[in-house]
């Protein structure tokens, strides 16, 4: 018998962020986000060190996802950050990089981790409640009637992922072809509670990324000698459709949810394929035109549908079990017994259609709340990442129809926040505190640190040495470029702020980001005209920013508040 060795003891470490350790690997974690973040953030190549898959990208749910992250607290901020985006799809970057700034600014002020989670939580309910005021002057409304708001909100998703490697000709075909996949997935009798369909993304490799197109309804990739099989279906009235989730191969051991009764000395075999036949036979008196299975259907069935001129097609798959369902109407029929006649749906019509390389049988929907979206990509890679932000751009979308506001983006909505929560705790610090027994000192030093970790982020999108300024009306974000030449006006040098609002020609001065200057009111409630006139903004999802702001000071706070780190080691 081998000897059992001893239980070891768990280790228990207090007071984890002092030890130099946890503040390095804290240190290289927000490093490595904040190369990645904005249009110009650096891309990250992720990959195992004895070979395998290759992640090439700068966007947190591939980086985070292929991370191996061992430290707890680590774990804590990657795993809330995850969490975010898994519900959102966007924002994850920037609820990284607030989370770590956070910690690390509240950690030299030397107060108390319950005095520091308190006034934490004041000043991000007076960021929500700002952010979700009518005089908010950083939110702006997003009108569903006109394309124009869509289409930057898209179009900022795609231009923040330089993994991508699109054109500007690219991008704003792109961004077109979202935009229509969202809204055919939109009813058009919609009344009251809207239950939207679904946007299907079809790869397309090695080729131009213009050709990419969205068609309504579900294509099915097969071979053209497959299609080439298939009887033409010619009818003028819907066809009638029956969707099998069992396997039609006459495998005894798979009969789905019903059960064959074989008599004794009968061929199982034998017993099986005349239940299957007897199922064509049903099929066929129930004058159904398309039978589509997930799994395989026998050649002798196969055959004697064709004969009676009914389209058969297997092994479609679990993927598009689900789309098909809501497009035809159909109850996926899981056993080999008589079918209802509920089961069945219907489509409009069916044809062939050829992209590239690849044929499809194109199944044509009676409303197309299904489509799909054929895209396109030069290799691998920036398809892989092509999809992902096509992904989150449907998502931001639909989070948008629920809430129609969008922030502005670029870096504005954060600068112009922390010139208002300054303004707000220098002149009315009472209206925050209320009856808390933290006093205005403590204050003053946790929403500068607040402020500087919001500003922290901005600054992260500067990848190549240029400056960032802020103006003393809006409290708005601008770049200068790094090679710019020395001038005494900045309005020779600025043409428009971050989010593309407003341009230099306005009377405004500025100061450099982080510069000590007298707290100042931010100009509040966007004039409906300047909104109006712009016409290529930069804009960020309004519900995904306040979740990633709220992700972000409730995982410092609960990182602030750790004591001890109890590991155990068996």
């Amino acid at each position: 018998m081998s000897r059992l060795e001893a239980k070891k003891p768990s280790l228990c470490k207090s007071e984890p962020l002092t030890t130099e350790r946890v503040r390095t690997t804290l240190s290289v974690l927000k490093r490595i986000v904040t190369s990645c973040y904005g249009p110009s953030g650096r891309l990250k190549q992720l990959h195992n060190g004895f070979g395998g898959y290759v992640c090439t990208t700068s966007q947190s749910s591939a980086l985070l996802s292929h991370l191996l992250v061992t430290h707890p607290i680590l774990k804590i901020l990657t795993t809330s950050v995850q969490n975010h985006v898994s519900s959102f799809s966007d924002c994850g970057l920037f609820t990284a990089i607030l989370c770590c700034n956070l910690i690390e600014n509240v950690q030299r002020l030397g107060l108390t981790p319950t005095t520091v989670i308190r006034l934490n939580k004041h000043l991000l309910s007076l960021c929500i409640s700002y952010l979700k005021s009518e005089t908010c002057g950083c939110r702006i409304p997003v009108d569903f009637s006109s394309t124009q708001t869509l289409l930057c909100l898209v179009r900022s998703i795609l231009t923040s992922k330089p993994a991508c490697m699109l054109t500007r000709k690219e991008t704003e075909h792109v961004s077109a072809l979202i935009l229509r996949a969202f809204l055919l997935t939109i009813p058009e009798n919609a009344e009251g509670h809207i239950i939207l369909g679904k946007s299907l993304i079809v790869p397309l490799k090695d080729q131009r990324v213009i050709d990419s197109t969205v068609l309504p309804g579900i294509l099915i990739e097969m071979s053209e000698v497959q299609l080439m099989r298939l009887l033409p279906i010619k009818k003028s009235a819907a066809l009638k459709v029956a969707l099998f989730c069992t396997t039609l191969s006459g495998d005894i051991s798979d009969t789905g949810e019903g059960t064959v009764v074989v008599s004794y000395g009968v061929s199982l075999e034998n017993a099986v394929l005349d239940q299957l036949l007897n199922l064509g036979r049903q099929l066929v008196s129930d004058h159904v035109d398309l039978v589509l299975c997930q799994k395989v259907i026998h050649p002798s069935l196969k055959q004697f549908l064709n004969m009676h001129r009914v389209t058969a097609i297997d092994r479609i798959g679990v993927t598009l079990m689900e789309p098909l369902t809501k497009m035809t109407g159909t109850q996926p029929i899981g056993s080999l017994g008589s079918i209802s006649p509920n089961s069945y749906g219907s489509v409009k019509d069916v044809c062939t259609a050829k992209f590239g390389s690849k044929h499809f049988f194109h199944l044509i929907p009676n409303e197309a709340t299904i489509c799909s979206l054929l895209l396109c990509s030069r290799n691998d890679t920036t398809w892989d990442e092509l999809k992902l932000t096509c992904q989150t751009a449907l998502h931001v979308l639909q989070l948008t129809l629920k809430e129609p506001w969008a922030l502005l983006g670029g870096g504005c909505t954060e600068t112009h926040l922390a010139a208002y929560i300054r303004h707000k705790t220098h002149n009315d610090p009472e209206s925050i505190l209320k009856d808390d027994e933290c006093t205005q000192t403590e204050l003053q030093l946790i929403a500068e640190a607040f402020c500087s970790a919001l500003e922290s982020v901005v600054g992260s999108l500067e990848h190549d040495g240029g400056e960032i300024l802020t103006d003393m009306k809006y409290g708005h974000l601008w770049s200068v470029q790094a090679d710019s030449p020395c001038v005494a006006n900045w309005q020779d040098l600025l043409s428009q702020c971050g989010c593309g609002l407003y341009n230099s020609q306005e009377e405004l001065s500025w100061s450099f980001l982080r510069s000590t200057h007298h707290p100042f009111v931010p100009q509040t409630c966007l004039p409906h005209e300047a909104v109006g006139s712009a016409s290529n903004l930069t804009l960020d999802c309004l519900t995904a920013k306040l979740s990633g702001l709220q992700v972000a000071v409730e995982t410092a706070n609960l990182i602030l508040d750790l004591s001890y780190v109890i590991e155990d080691k068996n």
